[in-house]
């Protein structure tokens, strides 16, 4: 009794002073997850870089605010371009920044963390995010697919036999993955995503109002003007204003719903396709499990009005997203710490790595 008692007070003091992180780390945000208290940190995956010195002045959303009004000698990098590292430096500075603010106050270090990567990703760039994490001062680093992680996320269970689909939009790739007794059985990762939206907004007010607007702006119009099937009030509009193309004077145009629909159109019917390419590659018994259960929305890109409708109607299967479809890939990436054996099996880790995990699986 004695020995267990100082077992056990070792194992609090031990999760008193580090943390067990689940990194959700994308295109267009960081969201970290630690044991016991959940999501922590959620900020954009920006950096603010002073031109003449090269050093980071600003990382997450104290960046993301500069955005189109930074100083003449900052500018602003996205160090993960399509989900994967574009910028190692630059990368591992904001993981680590990231990192220090999801620790606890009593925290000195992070004994491991499990980190989403893509599909399809390679070694290199596998490790590439590996690097930034140790770098990071994290004991331990797990890699395991986004896909399944977002499914666990959703709500399927790793014991089901039957198959699930889920569709994660992020905002520079579109995951489609496949899941049955907790393992992929199919997986495939299109750089297609909600920034592609934006994109696409800022053309048409180019070409057809002559002006030129930043991102925020795209953004602010695609959340409360987009939508992925016909809008409820086309007429609804905003005042927008930007620079003219022709005289570089400002000035301000009315934006409709519909325009920002029209603009959104091209993007949704290549997430259709994606989709549907992916439905039309299963295996049979699996593509007759998805017909009875659908497809699951998650990722931030889900949020888009109507794109569950709009995916239902061209899939032709029911469509549902989870409660803060955000949140899936980090909620099912925080519940493998509870299935040490599950992480073995799924994570993309060597060998040698794992087995450590399986020794330590009582912690």
């Amino acid at each position: 009794m004695q020995k267990r008692r100082s077992l056990m007070s070792f194992e609090g003091w031990r999760d008193l002073v580090s943390d067990s992180m689940a990194i959700d780390i994308g295109s267009t945000s960081v969201i970290i997850a630690v044991r016991g208290r959940g999501v922590v940190v959620d900020e954009p995956a920006v950096v603010a870089v002073n031109k003449l010195s090269g050093e980071a002045v600003a990382f997450g959303r104290e960046a993301h605010d500069m955005l189109g009004r930074e100083s003449r000698d900052v500018s602003l990098v996205s160090p993960l371009i399509d989900g994967v590292v574009a910028d190692f430096e630059r990368t591992q500075k904001m993981l680590d920044q990231f990192v220090r603010r999801a620790r606890s106050g009593f925290s000195h270090f992070s004994r491991r963390a499990i980190m989403s990567v893509l599909s399809g990703i390679t070694q290199v760039e596998q490790r590439a995010l590996m690097a930034a994490a140790e770098q990071a001062h994290i004991g331990r680093v797990y890699m395991v697919e986004e896909g399944l992680a977002a499914a666990i996320g959703a709500g399927v269970s790793v014991d089901d036999k039957r198959a699930s689909a889920v569709v994660d939009v992020g905002g520079g790739t579109t995951n489609v993955a496949v899941v049955a007794r907790g393992m992929i059985v199919y997986a495939q990762a299109e750089r297609v995503g909600s920034l592609d939206i934006d994109d696409a907004v800022i053309d048409r007010l180019r070409r057809h109002h002559g002006l030129i607007i930043g991102r925020p702006t795209a953004e602010r119009l695609k959340i409360e003007l987009g939508s992925a099937i016909e809008p409820a009030n086309p007429s609804l509009s905003l005042e927008i204003k930007g620079r003219d193309v022709q005289s570089g004077s400002p000035r301000a145009v009315q934006v409709s719903s519909e325009e920002v629909c029209i603009a959104a159109d091209g993007v949704v019917k290549r997430l259709a396709r994606v989709v549907n390419r992916a439905l039309g590659e299963l295996q049979p018994e699996v593509a007759a499990d998805i017909y009875d259960r659908g497809i699951i929305l998650s990722g931030g890109g889900a949020l888009l009005d109507g794109l569950a409708e709009f995916l239902q109607r061209e899939t032709k299967l029911p469509a549902r997203m989870p409660e803060e479809p955000r949140y899936a890939i980090v909620r099912g990436l925080s519940q493998l710490f509870d299935d040490p054996l599950l992480l073995r099996r799924v994570a993309r880790n060597d060998r040698s790595h794992l087995l450590d995990e399986v020794a330590n699986a009582s912690e």
